[in-house]
C-alpha cells in the first residue's frame, strides 16, 4: 500500500478558509472524509453553519473593491503566480485528490490536477482580455462604448465527483473577471478546494478574494444561495437541487440575482453502420468508465445501428472485462472506487432493476476479497433495455453502460435526443455528412466526433434543457459573470436636442 495523503496534520485547524486562514465550522455538527477505497475516516472536522458562510461573504465584500479596482494586467500577473505555485505542488494534489475520491493515479495526475491547473494558466491570460465592443457613434451625436464590469461577491457550490476541477470552474472566470467568491465544495470532499484557495495566496492574491465554507447543502448551501450580498450563484449539481438552488435564489428580497446551473446528464453515444467498431467500441468503455462512471458528460448509454450492433455489444464486452478495479494507490489500477458505498448501492440498485427488462452482460456486482471493504462496482454493460427504461432515462453515475440498437439514421438522432438532459454526446461515422447533422440536430452542449470526454479550458462547457444553462471554462463563461454598462457620450454640445421635441415645443 502506497503512503496516503496526510489530512490530519494539514487540516488540524479546520476546513473554513475565511480571509486568508483556516478555522472551525460553527455548525455543532462534525463530519469525516472517508477514504472511498477502505470505508474509512481519514479526517473529522466541524462543518460550516450560517454563521460561518456569513463571515465569509463579509471577507469577499470587503476585499472586492481592491480586487475589482486592479488592472486587469495586475489580477492576471497574481493568477500566472498562483498557476506556478500550483505546479510546485503536483504531486500533493494528486494525492490528496485520489484518496478523498477513490480516483486511480493516473486519473488524476493526467487529467484532473493538470487539466485544472492549464485553466489556472488559461484564465490568468483572459483576465486582460475583457474587452467590450469598440467605440462608435451609433446615432451620429453620440459616441457609445461598452463596460464589462464585475457583479460583486460570488457564492458558488462545487460537486463531489471532481473537486479540484470544480473548484478550479467556478472560482478562475470569477475572480479573473474582478469579483470575489465564496465556493461551497462538498463536504465529502473538501481538501483540494482548501488546497487550491491556500495557494492562491501564498501567489499573492488578497485575503478574501476566495473563501471556502465546507458544510452540508440545506445549512451552508442554502445560506450562501440566499444571501443578500451574493451578486450571483454558480452551481454544478443534479438537475433536483439545481431546482431548489433557482427557488432560493429568485426569491431574494434585494435583487434578482444571477445564476448559472449546470445540471446533470445521460450523453448518447451514437455508433452509425460506417464507424470503426474498434475506435468506437474504445472510446465507449473509455467515456463511460472514466471517474467510474461519475461524470455528467459520460457515455451512458449507446445507440449503435443494428449492422454493427452485435460487433459492438461483444467488443465492449471484452474490454470491460479487461479492466483492472482496485486500490486508487496502486500503479496498476484503472478503476477505483465510488465515492461512498451508499453511491454503490444506488448504482447496483439500478442494474438490479434492470435484469427484470434488460440483460446484464458484463459486471453488474461488487468485487469480493479484498476490495470488498470498499465503494467498488464492476464495469458494467446492459443491452437490450426499453428506451423508456429508468437505465436509460436516469442518471445512474457509475461504471453502467447501457446499449440499444437502432436503424434509420432518423431513428439514432431522435433517440439520442429522447432524455430531458442534453450536456453532451458523441457520434461516430466516417461520413462527413452525417457527423455535421449530429452536430446540428442533437441537443446538446457538447457533441464530439469519433470521440468522447475530452476537454480544453479554451472551449465551453454546459447544458441544454434540464442539463441547465451558462457556461464553464473559457472566455464565453466571463459571460456568466460578468455586468455589461452602455455608456454614451453626448458630442454636440447642443443644449437642445432635436429629440427634446417629442416633450414640449415643435421643431
Amino acid at each position: 500500500m502506497v503512503q496516503r495523503f496526510d489530512v490530519s496534520a494539514r487540516f488540524a485547524a479546520g476546513a473554513q478558509y475565511v480571509a486568508g486562514r483556516l478555522g472551525p465550522g460553527s455548525s455543532g455538527s462534525s463530519h469525516s472524509v472517508v477514504d472511498p477505497a477502505t470505508g474509512e475516516g481519514v479526517h473529522t472536522y466541524e462543518l460550516a453553519g450560517a454563521a460561518d458562510v456569513d463571515a465569509a461573504v463579509g471577507a469577499a465584500r470587503r476585499a472586492f473593491p481592491e480586487w475589482a479596482g486592479a488592472t486587469p494586467g495586475e489580477r492576471s500577473d497574481a493568477m500566472h503566480r498562483w498557476a506556478a505555485r500550483l505546479t510546485e505542488l503536483t504531486g500533493e494534489f494528486v494525492y490528496a485528490e485520489s484518496l478523498q475520491c477513490g480516483k486511480p493515479l493516473k486519473l488524476s495526475a493526467e487529467f484532473d490536477v493538470p487539466g485544472s491547473f492549464d485553466n489556472v494558466a488559461f484564465f490568468a491570460g483572459a483576465a486582460r482580455q475583457l474587452t467590450g465592443v469598440a467605440a462608435a457613434e451609433y446615432s451620429g451625436e453620440h459616441t457609445s462604448y461598452v463596460r464589462r464590469e464585475p457583479l460583486g461577491v460570488i457564492g458558488s457550490i462545487a460537486p463531489w465527483n471532481y473537486p479540484l476541477q470544480m473548484a478550479a470552474w467556478k472560482i478562475l472566470p470569477a475572480v479573473a473577471a474582478g469579483n470575489t467568491i465564496v465556493l461551497k465544495p462538498s463536504e465529502l470532499t473538501p481538501l483540494t478546494s482548501l488546497m487550491f484557495a491556500e495557494a492562491a495566496r501564498e501567489a499573492g492574491i488578497p485575503d478574501g478574494v476566495i473563501n471556502i465554507v465546507t458544510g452540508a447543502g440545506a445549512e451552508a448551501g442554502e445560506a450562501l444561495v440566499g444571501h443578500p450580498d451574493v451578486a450571483m450563484t454558480s452551481f454544478t449539481g443534479s438537475t433536483a437541487v439545481g431546482r431548489r438552488v433557482a427557488e432560493i435564489a429568485s426569491a431574494s428580497p434585494t435583487a434578482a440575482k444571477r445564476l448559472h446551473l449546470e445540471l446533470g446528464g445521460k450523453a448518447p453515444f451514437v455508433v452509425f453502420d460506417d464507424a470503426d467498431v474498434e475506435a468506437a467500441a474504445h472510446g465507449a468503455v473509455a467515456g463511460a468508465l472514466i471517474n467510474t462512471g461519475q461524470d455528467c458528460t459520460a457515455a451512458t448509454r449507446a445507440y449503435v445501428q443494428r449492422p454493427l450492433y452485435e460487433e459492438f455489444v461483444g467488443a465492449v464486452a471484452d474490454l470491460m472485462s479487461g479492466v483492472r478495479v482496485g486500490d486508487p494507490f496502486a500503479q496498476d489500477t484503472d478503476l477505483g472506487p465510488l465515492i461512498s458505498h451508499a453511491q454503490r448501492d444506488r448504482v447496483a440498485g439500478f442494474v438490479d432493476r434492470a435484469r427484470g427488462y434488460a440483460t446484464v452482460v458484463t459486471g453488474g456486482e461488487a468485487p469480493g476479497g479484498d476490495l470488498a471493504r470498499g465503494a467498488y462496482y464492476r464495469p458494467t454493460l446492459v443491452r437490450d433495455a426499453p428506451q423508456d427504461s429508468e437505465i436509460v432515462q436516469r442518471e445512474v453515475f457509475g461504471p453502467v453502460l447501457a446499449v440499444l440498437p437502432f436503424d434509420s439514421d432518423d431513428e439514432g438522432i431522435a433517440l439520442a435526443n429522447d432524455t430531458p438532459y442534453g450536456l453532451a454526446a458523441s457520434a461516430w461515422s466516417r461520413d462527413v455528412f452525417r457527423t455535421g447533422r449530429c452536430a446540428r440536430e442533437i441537443q446538446a452542449g457538447c457533441v464530439w466526433i469519433n470521440d468522447h470526454i475530452p476537454i480544453i479550458s479554451e472551449m465551453p462547457h454546459g447544458g441544454y434543457k434540464a442539463s441547465g444553462y451558462g457556461k464553464d471554462m473559457s472566455a464565453y463563461s466571463f459571460e456568466e459573470y460578468t455586468q455589461i454598462k452602455h455608456v454614451m457620450s453626448e458630442n454636440t454640445g447642443v443644449a437642445r436636442k432635436d429629440w427634446h421635441r417629442t416633450v414640449f415645443g415643435d421643431r
